[in-house]
């Protein structure tokens, strides 16, 4: 059984509501340019794949896409939006879709819900297997905002909006790290919720890739394909199957 927390029905409906602003044109385009143009005139396989935020448009673009997914409540969001789209029930670090992928993609962290090393090795593992010869692997990743924390804290605020808190803490000795969400309801109250993780260094990422036999091709700060400096807050990675 993956260590993933698997999301239930109350957070399904709220999902796309709560993570507005990831679903807007200014987000999603790139984002579907950038796996367009990876995949080609091939099919595509995303790895926790949700709702459906980034496969429904991608599908628009000609793209087949198939998905995996952990939460049956997020599948079925997903399947409400576009039921054609194939999505095989399981945990993106041992589950095996079918047939070969000229891409296989993770994006909006998804890759840190999986709490062991272990498990997040066998997820690049994963998505080897999946992988044709000269087919690549992207994953969209934060970078642990650890520089911000003087000594003896723990606690980072990452999202400061209006009606949505966020602060993330950190275990250093053994990289866990959970979310803190404080959402303003419309009745004034406050509603709670967190999620646990397992943060990943970019360098880590690509022993992880190595060790599934995958070569290390490109890294941006951005889907844009901004350069990936040291003060990049996240990065966009892709690595290859050997052809």
């Amino acid at each position: 059984m993956s260590s993933s927390e698997v999301w239930d029905e109350d957070i399904a409906t709220r999902y796309d509501a709560s993570s507005a602003e990831m679903f807007t044109p200014e987000v999603i385009d790139p984002t579907v340019d950038f796996l367009a143009g990876l995949a080609g005139s091939g099919p595509a396989l995303e790895f926790a794949i949700g709702t459906g935020r980034v496969a429904v448009p991608l599908t628009a673009r000609g793209v087949a896409v198939t998905g995996i997914e952990l939460s049956e409540p997020m599948a079925a969001q997903l399947r409400q939006k576009d039921p054609e789209l194939p999505v095989v029930m399981g945990d993106m670090a041992t589950t095996r879709v079918p047939g070969e992928y000229d891409l296989v993609y993770l994006v909006f962290n998804t890759i840190s819900n999986l709490r062991t090393q272990a498990e997040q090795v066998e997820c690049f593992r994963n998505a080897a297997r999946h992988l044709k010869p000269g087919g690549r692997f992207v994953i969209e990743l934060w970078v642990p905002a650890i520089r911000r924390m003087p000594p003896g804290q723990s606690a980072v605020p990452m999202s400061l909006g209006d009606g949505h808190l966020v602060f993330d803490t950190y275990d250093l000795a053994t990289q866990a790290c959970a979310s803190h969400h404080y959402f303003t309801e419309p009745d004034g109250t406050t509603r709670y919720a967190a999620g646990n993780f397992r943060y990943i260094w970019p360098a880590e990422c690509d022993l992880m890739a190595q060790l599934a036999g995958l070569e290390f091709e490109a890294r941006y700060a951005d889907w844009h394909r901004a350069p990936f400096t040291a003060d990049s807050e996240s990065h966009v990675s892709v690595w290859r199957k050997p052809a």
